[in-house]
């Protein structure tokens, strides 16, 4: 909890506060709210030849949102991280799982900070324990469709470990992916999409005009399954917005956008899980990325 610092505005009365002042150490019976686990890991970019940082990024993002105004209305706790010290990616995710799932069962809803992309096959499997009968949805806002096919997984695997593992049990893969660029996707990753029934959206296609029908299509995902899993590589926004990150995006989307998505996700009353990913500080520039990565989460919070 050492990293809850930041200002008090003790003159401004008992409305001025700031995240530091109000988020809690995570205790077992504690009222139901927004519970903040880190996954720090970056083990699955590694494998997946990525820029190596990540593990880093859950405590640069408490900072970042430490000093944040309180908007709140409903605790916020901070449950700690999950650790991969080693090369043991697998060993990591499963107690991520274990412990989305014991979050979920104590009515909490998980607020993961990455961390790489690979933390969404632990969350999936979280999720899956903490909502066992639950048509899960998966919406992945992201640059990739990370559906590759590896010898070991690897950040760029989670979408396709999902895919299998639905498949293996007779359950259908919903997967909508938005903020697709063509030009960092192969040929071969958009047949396997298609193959998979998956959907998506470029990147190019995500602006103002049709955002509108956009998010009508957000909407009807949502309204199809019991749960979303809400998964946000911020490698979907523009590299000059998000340069912290493995593969910055040449183009991306536009910040207000995903603002746009996830308040309609919020809306559909059917959010279970939230994930913000692949931010790494060693590659930040004047702590930008991690302003830009700590106002989404504090609106998924808020």
């Amino acid at each position: 909890m050492s990293v809850w610092q930041g200002r008090i505005d003790a003159a401004e009365g008992e409305r001025a506060l700031r995240w530091h002042q109000c988020v809690r150490a995570h205790a077992p019976a504690a009222q139901p709210g927004v519970a903040l686990l880190g996954f720090a890991c970056d083990e699955g970019v590694r494998r997946n030849q990525g820029r190596i940082g990540a593990a880093a990024g859950p405590r640069v993002l408490r900072q970042a949102l430490a000093n944040l105004a309180w908007h709140g209305r409903r605790a916020v706790y901070d449950a700690g991280d999950v650790s991969c010290p080693g090369e043991d990616l697998e060993a990591a995710q499963a107690e991520l799982a274990a412990r989305v799932a014991g979050l979920l069962d104590e009515g909490h809803l998980p607020l993961l900070l990455g961390g790489g992309h690979e933390t969404a096959w632990g969350s999936f499997q979280g999720l899956v324990r903490g909502r066992p009968q639950a048509r899960i949805g998966v919406l992945n806002l992201d640059a990739h469709f990370d559906l590759r096919h590896a010898e070991r997984p690897s950040s760029g695997t989670p979408f396709a470990q999902i895919a299998d593992w639905q498949h293996a049990r007779g359950q259908a893969f919903r997967y909508l992916c938005l903020g697709i660029a063509e030009p960092a996707n192969s040929a071969a990753l958009f047949d396997r999409a298609e193959a998979l029934g998956a959907g998506w959206c470029l990147d190019e296609d995500i602006d103002a005009a049709r955002l509108p029908a956009l998010l009508e299509r957000v909407e009807a995902f949502c309204a199809g399954v019991d749960a979303v899993q809400l998964s946000i590589d911020l490698d979907v926004l523009p590299a000059a917005v998000m340069p912290a990150v493995s593969a910055p995006a040449a183009r991306g989307v536009a910040l207000e956008h995903l603002e746009a998505i996830l308040d309609r996700v919020k809306a559909s009353g059917r959010l279970a899980l939230a994930e913000v990913v692949e931010f790494n500080p060693r590659f930040d520039i004047d702590n930008q990325g991690a302003r830009s990565a700590a106002r989404l989460l504090w609106r998924l919070a808020r």
